[in-house]
């Protein structure tokens, strides 16, 4: 594109530019006049700067400032700045930072990027090749940190998580409640996990990075912000376990019904025949196993770190339905008594009726772990088999 086809898209996209800046007076009028030649529609979000910010403002009295009366964090400074673009009718933000270390000149990968996906809702982020020896050790070290939370959580394999040099759908994000904790720099964070759990598509631009440290000023503190960054992680793995996926699978159900989600999620899900039987065995191991109250908690997180089908494995693990309960309970303490070489006397109805778990637990533990095991071993074959004629059919 040319420079005049980039003004005419960043106008056609209702895009902005938002820069929040601290301290950063040896590079702020660099990426101000940068961006200027692209578009005159920036935000300046000046979060509480003490050095010369003020006063190298004071040059571009067209250009929206936003002043905080103190320091604050790169988070807080990115949500005043958002919600001040939407409510001027902006749809998009471009943000990167004031240090030096972006190129505005890269502003047209993004809007070329957004020009030629059909998805216009999504999130890029700039991917600065961290693998490069011109990026620092410590940014590189809190990337790899940043990333592999970032699929644990989420699942999305992300190249870098943490550069600030991205496109925003301030619109759609604008649905989103973030976090009033999230100040500093973990908001870039929060920003991409729940707008990818609100259906917003994430995507790399490829961009340039320089790292100069004669007028480079972070304020990147890696203890702290690290510290913080893995909490956060934390709290989304939890609520990725407890909330997302079974609310995904749930809408899922709920969408295609019973029969189409059993035959396009189940039977012919992408998943290879082995990695669908291993998620079976799963199930059926975890669902038979003396876990009780934790078992949907269990198998999705080992399906999520194993990278099996979730799907799958949490149906197998309902093996132990509240109705099938007496008749689990029954056969594994018929088998531990048969290994521990204990006469059995156990009937079905004497299990629904009274039954004291504690005075047999001995036999009921053996019972169900061997149980689980072979049953998970017999489910795991069968369904290998199963999938395989399914998959040769389908050829």
């Amino acid at each position: 594109m040319t420079l005049a086809e980039i003004h005419s898209k960043i106008k056609f996209y209702r895009c902005c530019v938002v820069l929040p800046t601290y301290n950063n007076q040896n590079t702020l009028e660099r990426v101000i006049n940068g961006v200027l030649e692209f578009t005159k529609d920036i935000i300046i979000v000046n979060d509480g700067s003490t050095d010369n910010t003020l006063e190298i403002l004071k040059k571009y009295p067209n250009i929206v400032q936003l002043h905080q009366p103190q320091n604050i964090g790169k988070g807080h400074a990115l949500k005043i700045g958002f919600k001040h673009a939407v409510s001027l009718g902006f749809d998009y933000a471009i943000t990167l930072d004031t240090d030096g270390q972006h190129f505005p000149s890269d502003i047209p990968n993004f809007i070329e990027a957004l020009e030629t996906s059909k998805n216009k809702s999504l999130l890029m982020i700039g991917d600065r090749n961290m693998n490069t020896a011109d990026v620092l050790a410590t940014s590189a070290k809190g990337n790899r940190v940043s990333t592999f939370w970032m699929k644990a959580a989420t699942g999305l394999k992300l190249q870098d998580s943490q550069s600030g040099f991205r496109l925003y759908p301030i619109k759609d994000m604008a649905k989103i409640n973030f976090m009033e904790a999230t100040r500093k720099f973990e908001f870039e964070i929060e920003a991409i996990v729940k707008s990818y759990w609100a259906g917003i598509a994430i995507v790399h631009v490829p961009i340039k990075v320089l790292y100069d440290l004669n007028e480079r000023v972070s304020h990147f503190r890696p203890f702290k912000d690290i510290a913080r960054m893995v909490v956060l992680y934390t709290w989304f793995l939890m609520l990725r376990l407890f909330y997302i996926t079974p609310r995904n699978l749930f809408r899922k159900l709920k969408k295609k019904g019973l029969k189409r989600f059993f035959f396009e999620d189940f039977l012919r899900n992408q998943d290879s025949p082995r990695k669908k039987a291993l998620s079976i065995a799963l199930g059926v191991f975890i669902g038979l196993s003396p876990l009780w109250g934790f078992q949907t908690l269990i198998v999705i997180s080992l399906a999520i770190v194993s990278n099996l089908n979730k799907v799958i494995a949490f149906a197998f693990s309902n093996i132990s339905l509240p109705p099938l309960i007496p008749l689990v309970l029954l056969i594994s303490l018929q088998v531990g008594n048969w290994i521990l070489g204990i006469e059995s006397y156990y009937t079905l109805e004497g299990i629904r009726d009274n039954f004291d778990l504690m005075q047999h637990l001995e036999a009921y533990l053996v019972g169900s772990i061997v149980l689980s095991t072979t049953s998970a071993l017999v489910f795991g074959v069968l369904g290998y088999l199963f999938f395989l004629i399914i998959d040769r059919k389908k050829c």
